[in-house]
């Protein structure tokens, strides 16, 4: 088990029983050590739609129950609906779920009363749990029992959502709802619905199918095309298993990139500092009126620079991820309303925004995307690649100019190089490679920026095959 970009990570089968428990007590400890809860306080607890979620929310209900505290089961919803309940009713929340993984791993999210938790509180809840297997301290993992509190929780999220637009901002769109297995399927339907949206739901799946939003299948893909050439289609919509990442595709049954999804949402918020990571597209500075701040990979990082933010006294500061997730570090006024701040990643900002901006103008989403000019970027990674393998290759390529220009030859030529997170390198010429191993998996993951939607594809099939060829030579 692990902490990596968003939460703690690892095979289902290891997480089931005694290791979810170990780590639910672990930071129910650390909740009391501290002092940002207290027993006899209510904890939230929240699940995707895999098989082994159900039994790893009980092992984690039973053991804070065995610390003292109240249980509210708000069953399968979206994780920005339970860490939104959570800061409402000033509640820490577990959200089991392994996001867009596959379905033979999964995790726990965790968030305090205040938000979701940061690297220093990863680092102590880790050691807690070290703690307890040296001492051999029993955990309690027999399911408790728990109060129900889905309804509460989906509800009070539905009201968020449905504040958002004016009355009927999405009428005459045909839009999909590309279901599948994420816990978000039918909010989606129910929120777009109260927009005044046609809609059809699509491919829904009463078993676990890990959908990536920041690398797009391409079965989705083609599933996709499919679907709006048959139904007609303005946009289909999606998320990931925890409905945290927002999925859109055009007219065309083309995905857009989760940071132009960002990119409408800060302009949508009206932002006046945006956080967002190394990995967003390079184009972001210059399409906004807002200052941009640049982060490693994950919410935490995401979160922390939108707090320093706060702290030096900018306000309208929001995040986005690469993914498209958005959070928000302050109040926002939209339509004629307060929206309070949920410093979580949360899908349905941005596809709103995107949506509401293609009725508001007439527009096909394609037109919306293109009057962007960012440069073209793509992303995919090569799964069940061995950790040691990244590590190794990341290391070779750090050493020395002469292994990094060496290993790019085929492809390029060296200008200039960022070291953030990953390696991300501007060719001369102007293309942009990155090279990034997870940081809750076994993958290897490639961006790249081009000129052209060509180039970007043909770069990253070639960074694809130089980390795939190193792999095999070693």
């Amino acid at each position: 088990m692990k902490f990596g970009t968003s939460g703690l990570r690892g095979l289902s089968v290891d997480l089931k029983g005694r290791a979810s428990a170990l780590y639910a007590t672990a930071f129910g400890k650390y909740l009391l050590q501290t002092g940002k809860a207290r027993a006899g306080d209510v904890i939230l607890i929240g699940r995707d739609f895999r098989d082994s979620s159900p039994e790893i929310s009980g092992n984690c209900a039973g053991a804070l129950a065995a610390l003292g505290f109240r249980i509210f089961d708000c069953g399968t919803v979206p994780t920005p609906a339970l860490a939104l309940y959570g800061l409402e009713s000033n509640a820490a929340c577990l959200m089991v779920t392994g996001s867009h993984i596959p379905a033979d791993r999964n995790g726990i999210k965790f968030y305090r009363p205040d938000g979701e938790i940061d690297k220093s509180d990863e680092a102590a809840i880790t050691a807690l749990a070290a703690e307890i297997e040296r001492t051999g301290e029993t955990v309690t993992q027999t399911p408790a029992e728990t109060g129900e509190h889905e309804a509460i929780c989906r509800q009070l999220f539905f009201e968020r959502n449905t504040a958002l637009l004016p009355q009927g901002a999405l009428s005459g769109m045909k839009i999909g709802v590309y279901q599948h297995s994420s816990v978000a399927r039918d909010l989606l339907v129910d929120v777009l619905a109260h927009y005044g949206a046609e809609i059809t739901a699509l491919g829904r799946s009463e078993s676990f199918i890990p959908v990536d939003t920041e690398a797009v299948s391409d079965e989705t893909i083609t599933l996709m095309k499919r679907w709006v050439s048959e139904h007609k289609f303005d946009a289909i919509v999606s998320t990931d298993g925890d409905g945290d990442r927002p999925l859109v595709a055009d007219e065309t049954g083309t995905p857009l990139r989760g940071d132009l999804l960002g990119l409408v949402a800060a302009n949508f918020l009206g932002a006046g500092t945006v956080v967002t990571p190394v990995t967003s597209n390079s184009g972001i500075e210059a399409a906004g009126s807002f200052a941009v701040r640049r982060t490693r990979v994950g919410s935490p990082f995401v979160i922390s620079a939108m707090e320093e933010a706060v702290v030096a006294g900018k306000d309208h500061v929001m995040g986005f991820e690469a993914n498209g997730g958005l959070l928000t570090a302050t109040p926002f006024d939209i339509n004629d309303r307060a929206v309070l701040a949920l410093p979580t990643r949360d899908c349905f900002i941005p596809m709103l925004a995107i949506l509401s901006l293609a009725a508001t103008r007439k527009q096909p989403l394609s037109g919306v995307a293109a009057s962007y000019h960012l440069p073209f970027a793509a992303a995919d990674r090569l799964e069940n690649f061995p950790v040691e393998t990244s590590a190794a290759l990341m290391q070779y390529l750090r050493a020395t100019d002469e292994n990094l220009s060496a290993f790019l030859q085929p492809i390029g030529e060296v200008a200039t190089k960022s070291d953030i997170d990953g390696l991300r390198v501007t060719l001369k010429g102007g293309r942009i490679i990155h090279f990034r191993p997870s940081g809750n998996a076994p993958e290897m993951r490639c961006y790249v920026e081009a000129r052209s939607e060509t180039a970007a594809l043909d770069l990253l099939t070639a960074g694809l095959t130089r980390i795939r060829d190193w792999a095999e030579a070693r």
